[in-house]
């Protein structure tokens, strides 16, 4: 017989971002606060989905939501950036890749 589990097994069921995912995208972060783009993020770890939502004001909705969908690993790619239309920007298999399309608001032209 097996002993009981001290942590009921729901814990194991969420998604989240490990700690290289989650260097890329605060790095990204970083960057955008130094250019005064973002100003606020917040994290969700649901069971099928694992949310980075950034914010440029902290009472309002999120500009981006960068989402990990483990499910479409094999399909059109777990990673994705979503804009706060609901449009889906960018999605692939290399989360470096798809915040790409984040970086290019860092680039403006010079006057």
């Amino acid at each position: 017989m097996n002993a009981p589990t001290p942590f009921p097994r729901n814990i194991d069921d969420k998604v989240a971002f490990d700690r290289k995912e989650l260097n890329v995208i605060l790095g990204l972060y970083g960057r955008m606060v130094a250019a005064g783009e973002w100003r606020d993020y917040g994290m969700s770890f649901l069971k099928d989905v694992a949310v980075f939502a950034v914010f440029r004001r902290a009472a309002e909705n999120p500009l981006y939501r960068i989402e990990k969908r483990p499910k479409l690993r094999g399909r059109q790619g777990q990673y994705a950036v979503i804009g706060m239309d609901g449009q889906v920007l960018k999605r692939g298999s290399d989360l470096r890749t798809v915040l790409r399309v984040l970086e290019r608001k860092l680039i403006r032209p010079v006057d």
